[in-house]
């Protein structure tokens, strides 16, 4: 079923307010509504800052992103009519798309409403996949309720999401990738959610790619891409100091914009004809701009399998034997 805003309900304290814990109706009392005077209706949580109206209320309890989601929301809380389309009142010349944010700002949006990994949902979801310092990842952060649309239906539904941002060359945010999660209540622990589509992006992300350990204005002369996420997660739980970005696609691994000074990129194997395709069109690229590239094939079918099911040790051992001598003494432990 859609996940529908439902008002919070707390007694009110003494006073011309009402306290509940936070947006999501958790027990406590900071998050303080003001019934009466000039900020009626008002709200501010003193723990995170939050503050707003109605209509923001709505978007962060829903996870929302887009004004006209958030509006639809209220409408249905309200028992408001749903309005004319805007062709109707326009003429065909009006286009709902045309008053949205621009898809890198609903991105960069949507990233700021993210909490710190550690600890989280999708934290465990990495850890159970052998992931263990994911949290030190300022690329990743965790949304408890992420907004989800079916393409096909239409139906509206939240689930706890893995955020993951997408960069430029210069660290700025041009989209984000999502991973909707499982509520974790599952007896095979937590996964992805049970949804057509768990994997999405938004955004900008031609030439750009999800960024680990990745210094910004300065010479990047060794660094490792790849398509997914928790493929260069666990290449860079075990080669932590190597700078690694996540493509997310195929076609966009073989668009990914080089670095500054960059002189070998070690480029992370993908089995499928997708994958083989995003090696070659980089591999092309880089020979054109002066760059060695070089494949890191795993052993299993990624090296997320290679690390769950091979061990650190094990995948340790077959990456020293492909890297460059200086890259493996440099970035792999003696």
């Amino acid at each position: 079923m859609p996940r529908r805003f439902a008002a919070i309900t707390s007694p009110p304290a003494a006073g011309p307010g009402w306290l509940v814990g936070d947006v999501a109706n958790s027990k406590g009392r900071s998050l303080y509504v003001h019934l009466i005077g000039p900020r009626a209706g008002r709200w501010t949580d003193a723990a995170t800052g939050q503050f707003g109206d109605l209509l923001d209320l709505v978007r962060e309890t829903c996870g929302l992103v887009d004004f006209p989601d958030v509006a639809e929301e209220a409408r249905h809380f309200l028992s408001l009519p749903q309005p004319e389309p805007v062709s109707a009142r326009r003429g065909d010349v009006g286009d709902a798309s045309a008053v949205e944010r621009p898809a890198a700002e609903r991105a960069r949006r949507l990233f700021r409403m993210t909490q710190p990994l550690a600890g989280t949902l999708a934290d465990i979801y990495l850890r159970e996949r052998g992931i263990l310092r994911a949290s030190a990842h300022a690329a990743l952060g965790f949304h408890p309720s992420c907004y989800y649309r079916d393409l096909l239906t239409g139906q509206t539904s939240s689930h706890p999401a893995l955020i993951a941002a997408v960069t430029d060359a210069f660290g700025a945010i041009t989209g984000v990738h999502r991973t909707y999660l499982s509520s974790g209540l599952e007896p095979d622990g937590v996964g992805k959610a049970k949804l057509d589509d768990p994997r999405r992006a938004l955004g900008g992300l031609l030439g750009n790619g999800v960024r680990f350990r990745f210094p910004v204005d300065v010479p990047v002369p060794v660094l490792a891409a790849g398509e997914g996420l928790e493929t260069m997660l666990s290449l860079s739980h075990v080669l932590p100091g190597m700078p690694m970005v996540a493509a997310l696609t195929a076609n966009h691994l073989a668009a990914f914009r080089f670095p500054p000074g960059c002189m070998r990129i070690y480029i992370a194997a993908d089995a499928d004809a997708a994958g083989r395709h995003g090696i070659e069109g980089l591999s092309r690229r880089a020979q054109e701009c002066g760059v060695l590239p070089l494949v890191l094939s795993p052993e299993l079918g990624d090296f997320n399998e290679d690390l769950r099911w091979l061990g650190h040790s094990r995948l340790t051992a077959s990456l020293r034997a492909q890297l460059v001598l200086d890259d493996a003494m440099a970035y792999l432990p003696a």
